[in-house]
């Protein structure tokens, strides 16, 4: 019989970095690069977890164009598309395997996520059974999400949900909340999530999936109950 874990009671996963490969930060580094602009930590935080309008209006006050936020939004999707046509996006290593610890261990999980729910359709379909609830969250209108995915979608308390992402802005609003957190940031090279989530204090940052473990998600189970998954002086 398998011991129950004590605290925590959902997981949810981001889907884009997570469940499946970065498609966003070779694309977004490009946009901003071919268009005369630094790609900097700055700007990399003013642009991730966030709505597609506030990040194309981010864009504009950094690097003057004429189109207005909707025309750049529709830029930045159609070079994504033409991306995503040479480098198909894919299911990461290691995140059926992590779907299955996490609901071996009696959680129920949630996929979230800045796309519409034909995005997860599209690649996450064929595992729908693995996830609860609505199985797929679209944050877009909420950004970051977690107090929405937390409270009001699923009825718990802050300490009683895992989240993993790949976003330090994630992780920025699960340490105020003191959120369980785990993060998977991006390997792309000039990515500067790693570096942020250092600076944020993140306790549990993998660089694979496979990472994450049964003996991880109980330590944060204990953490969770703890209140410890966030240093006290950070």
């Amino acid at each position: 019989m398998i011991d129950p874990l004590h605290t925590l009671r959902l997981a949810a996963v981001n889907i884009d970095g997570v469940m499946l490969n970065d498609s966003f930060s070779p694309v977004i580094h490009q946009f901003v690069t071919a268009r005369g602009g630094s790609y900097t930590a700055e700007l990399e935080a003013g642009l991730f977890s966030q709505s597609q309008l506030t990040a194309a209006r981010t864009f504009a006050e950094v690097i003057p164009t004429p189109l207005p936020p909707e025309e750049l939004v529709r830029e930045y999707l159609a070079e994504r598309a033409a991306y995503v046509a040479e480098h198909p996006v894919h299911l990461l290593d290691g995140a059926l395997e992590l779907l299955a610890v996490l609901r071996g261990l009696g959680l129920r999980t949630v996929c979230y996520g800045g796309l519409e729910k034909d995005h997860f359709d599209r690649y996450l379909g064929a595992h729908a059974e693995l996830f609860d609830g609505p199985g797929y969250v679209c944050t877009n209108d909420f950004r970051p999400g977690l107090r929405e995915i937390t409270t009001e979608l699923f009825g718990l308390e802050y300490r009683q949900v895992l989240f993993i992402d790949d976003v330090a802005r994630v992780a920025e609003q699960a340490k105020a909340l003191r959120v369980p957190f785990v993060g998977h940031p991006s390997h792309y090279p000039h990515s500067h999530q790693r570096a942020a989530m250092e600076r944020i204090g993140v306790r549990h940052l993998v660089r694979s999936l496979h990472e994450i473990d049964a003996a991880l998600v109980r330590r944060l189970d204990r953490e969770a109950a703890a209140d410890t998954v966030w240093p006290a002086d950070r």
